[in-house]
């Protein structure tokens, strides 16, 4: 992490110094957080909607912290406290960030798109791991405070740092990409999350290729080659442009695919005399391998390594988690986000499955969609085969889209629709035994991890 003199780090945020006895005074870490609070940490007060960390200043001490940023036109700063004034702190946050990460060697390895990121960085991080020494954006520190906090938790001797960069709106990854400055960058695909904030695919598409603006020059862009808003938008791209997919067009595709109940089998184009094993449910997880398997070749990872960074992967809770329940009832925890396109993925997943008596699916609003928000769960509710799916539950008022699509092919008592978790969780105890398999999906606001608890 960070470790650098209090007056050192005054030129990297603009600040003036103040209330500093001690010029030899270090900083050891940053946070934002008075409950995070390490003993030598800096503490950047941010200022949001609801709260005002202005006001945690003399807390923030209390618990450890050898001083704190403070924005101007804060009043009654603390004359005991060593401060930074500065016009900004989030402004000055992200600077920091910025100058700490020219200050190191490592490379940077920037991620995004609407569905995948975190797993992709989780499988980027353990195959470079075999090689270099990696340090990866922890939990959902993805945006414009998570970023900056990210890079200035790496140590002096990272070689690589595996950033996720999420979105809220355009112009959110340019800042994080020109912040991270990556020497490559992966899109994993373009989906239908944001559809609310940017009005079609394509201004996602738009939105995502923001990651090029810090792309240094002469740097990879991975990117899914199965998707023409992608392709054509880089066709005259200064990048090194490398295409993954399940089509042979693509620089990196699956020739052989075996998928089990523990992971999937698969080679690729090229390499076919190896095979490889990712130990995490779902076919369009090949996707995500094959970016990161460009990543590390791009790296000089040898194929051995690459096999053995795969296997060993460990994902992020709540992403495609195989859980053993209670009673013998399996239960495949996604509840952590969900789109369309993901949703897709999770019920294909289970009706490929082998060997479980019933499958039956628990799925949940899908937000932040636009206007066309009712037709895109009712197409989702269309697709669930009643020759491989048992019982179809779902949750919320757009989740009863669903459902109503879902009765089209199924039997009335086969379809269980309400709006209250509760009543899902009892109704659906009612019928898992032994030998089921349960996927939970929804949007995090649907918080459907407590359904996974209820199974546990």
């Amino acid at each position: 992490m960070i470790n650098k003199k209090f007056t050192d780090i005054a030129p990297w945020v603009n600040g003036e110094v103040v209330n500093l006895k001690d010029t030899n005074m270090e900083v050891k870490g940053v946070s934002t957080d008075t409950r995070t609070i390490q003993k030598g940490n800096l503490y950047i007060p941010i200022v949001g909607e609801n709260f005002n960390g202005h006001d945690f200043v003399n807390v923030a001490v209390e618990n450890g912290a050898v001083g704190a940023l403070w924005q101007k036109n804060q009043p009654s700063p603390p004359e005991d406290v060593p401060l930074l004034y500065v016009e900004d702190t989030l402004l000055a946050l992200q600077n920091l960030g910025k100058s700490y990460l020219e200050t190191l060697p490592a490379k940077v390895v920037g991620i995004t798109g609407s569905n995948g990121k975190t797993t992709t960085k989780d499988m980027v991080s353990s195959v470079l791991g075999t090689t270099y020494k990696v340090q990866k954006t922890v939990g959902n520190y993805n945006n414009h405070i998570g970023l900056p906090l990210t890079i200035l938790q790496l140590e002096e001797d990272t070689e690589i740092a595996v950033l996720e960069m999420g979105m809220s709106g355009r112009g959110e990854i340019e800042l994080l990409s020109t912040i991270a400055t990556p020497e490559a960058a992966i899109i994993t695909n373009i989906g239908e999350s944001h559809l609310q904030d940017l009005g079609s695919r394509e201004g996602i598409s738009e939105a995502k290729l923001e990651i090029t603006t810090g792309l240094k020059e002469k740097g990879t862009l991975v990117i899914h080659g199965d998707e023409p808003l992608l392709t054509e938008k880089v066709a005259n791209s200064p990048f090194h442009i490398v295409t993954f997919g399940s089509t042979d067009k693509n620089d990196y595709f699956p020739v052989h695919i075996q998928q089990n109940n523990d992971g999937t089998f698969f080679t690729i184009n090229g390499r076919e005399d190896t095979e490889l094993f990712i130990p995490v449910l779902g076919k369009h997880n090949i996707n995500n391998a094959l970016s990161a398997i460009a990543i590390a070749e791009m790296l000089n990872v040898t194929i051995s390594n690459i096999k053995k960074g795969l296997e060993r992967i460990k994902i992020t809770a709540m992403r495609m988690e195989l859980i053993q329940g209670a009673d013998g009832v399996a239960v495949i925890n996604d509840a952590y986000n969900a789109s369309p396109t993901s949703m897709d993925y999770a019920i294909e997943l289970v009706q490929d499955l082998k060997g479980y008596k019933k499958k039956i699916v628990v799925l949940g609003d899908m937000l932040e969609l636009g206007d066309k928000e009712e037709s895109f769960h009712y197409d989702v509710g269309k697709k669930i085969d009643p020759s491989k799916i048992d019982f179809v539950f779902t949750l919320g008022r757009l989740g009863s889209k669903i459902a109503e699509a879902a009765k089209f092919n199924f039997s009335e008592s086969k379809v269980i629709s309400t709006n209250d978790k509760a009543t899902l969780i009892t109704n659906l105890k009612e019928i898992v035994e032994d030998g089921d398999i349960v996927l939970v999906k929804g949007s995090r606001g649907m918080k459907l991890e407590e359904v996974v608890s209820a199974l546990s």
